[in-house]
């Protein structure tokens, strides 16, 4: 076999949700490229019409599907419009997600709760409905969890965020033992910096050269360098016997921190 035919996702079909947002355009870009189908799943109609659009003018196939991901209800009707438009469930991108810089002793309980909410009960309820789709279906699949360089060691500034995204990780080694045996894979990938929406304006001058210090490439990360690791999770020929792993996408972050 052609070593890049691993990495091949034709007639497989992505879910993506929170893929309005820059990450996850990129990841969800990657999946269409690699040859899937693509469901775009965000609050967002807009951004999320948007990003569907840009996978099918590059010749690829996707839909847009405006739901709430910490309401089940939404996600239910999420998987019923993908089974509609493309048949099956194979890959889900968990990417739904917000922060907030609020000093602890500042942060109020619905602060608190939206993050939880978004961050770490989307993951849990989109891992329910789809994940029982893709073991009862028999199909198997793979699940890809986005957590944080936040979820351990904690950062400063990020306090709730990194909470959920600790969360994230027990979800994802959770699940991996789980389901294992039936044909679902669970992983996560552990970002890096890159900057996006939900965290530039954390990003002051002092901010960014802590950051710097801590990344030993000296850089943040660019969306597409995602990816990679994206498609090389989602693929069951490529990591078909990677399931609860942990992938950094990090610029070596860790090396810095440990």
């Amino acid at each position: 076999m052609n070593p890049l035919e691993m990495f091949s996702l034709e007639g497989k079909t992505a879910v993506v949700v929170g893929g309005g947002g820059v990450l996850a355009g990129a990841m969800s870009q990657g999946f269409a490229d690699a040859g899937a189908a693509v469901a775009i799943i965000d609050m967002n109609a807009a951004n999320a019409e948007e990003q569907a659009q840009a996978i099918v003018r590059s010749g690829g196939r996707a839909i847009a599907v405006e739901a709430d991901a910490t309401k089940k209800a939404d996600l239910e009707n999420a998987l019923s419009k993908t089974l509609e438009a493309f048949g099956s469930v194979d890959i889900l991108l968990n990417a739904a997600g917000i922060n907030s810089g609020t000093p602890f002793f500042e942060i109020s309980e619905d602060e608190w709760q939206k993050i939880l909410d978004v961050d770490l009960r989307s993951v849990f309820l989109a891992c329910q409905i789809f994940a029982k789709w893709m073991v009862d279906s028999g199909r198997g699949g793979s699940i890809i969890n986005i957590s944080s360089v936040s979820s351990g060691p904690p950062l400063s500034k990020v306090f709730t965020y990194g909470i959920a995204k600790a969360g994230i990780n027990q979800i994802t080694q959770f699940l991996a033992r789980e389901l294992a045996t039936k044909k679902v894979r669970v992983n996560a990938i552990v970002p890096g910096f890159f900057p996006a929406e939900q965290n530039r304006k954390l990003l002051t001058p002092e901010r960014t050269e802590q950051i710097m210090k801590h990344t030993p490439m000296g850089r943040f990360g660019d969306a597409r360098e995602l990816i990679g690791a994206a498609v090389f999770l989602a693929s069951e020929k490529a990591s078909s016997f990677v399931t609860g792993s942990i992938l950094r996408v990090d610029g070596g972050f860790l090396a810095m921190t440990i």
